[in-house]
């Protein structure tokens, strides 16, 4: 059975791009390993905080973590004045805000029993 149809060469096959342009495009300044939204904003946080040698903490952070809660003590860190050290205390509100949900749920459950 004869196969019918053109196939052409490649640099006519629609869709494809030359190696060039692609290399052309690659930025190896930006981005290099990120292939998920959590490993950006973690990244983007230990930028902030000025914590790059610890930038995997903040990614684990990011994807374990709720987004609120970790705005949330980043708004605390960018609010404080005179501040040694953003990544210590960042990391102390962040466990303040952890300790204070699990009371907050704790005593939901308290009270939920208690009612019925």
């Amino acid at each position: 059975m004869k196969r019918k149809g053109n196939r052409g060469s490649i640099g006519e096959q629609k869709g494809f791009s030359s190696i060039g342009d692609i290399l052309e495009r690659f930025r190896t300044d930006e981005d290099k390993y990120i292939s998920h939204e959590f490993q950006k904003y973690g990244y983007e946080l230990a930028k902030e905080l000025g914590d790059l040698k610890n930038k995997s903490l903040y990614i684990k952070l990011a994807k374990e973590t709720s987004r609120g809660m970790l705005e949330e003590a980043k708004s605390f860190v960018k609010d404080a004045v005179n501040v040694r050290n953003r990544a210590a205390l960042f990391l102390w509100k962040l466990t303040e805000l952890k300790k204070l949900k699990t009371q907050k749920s704790k005593f939901k459950t308290k009270t939920k029993n208690l009612k019925q």
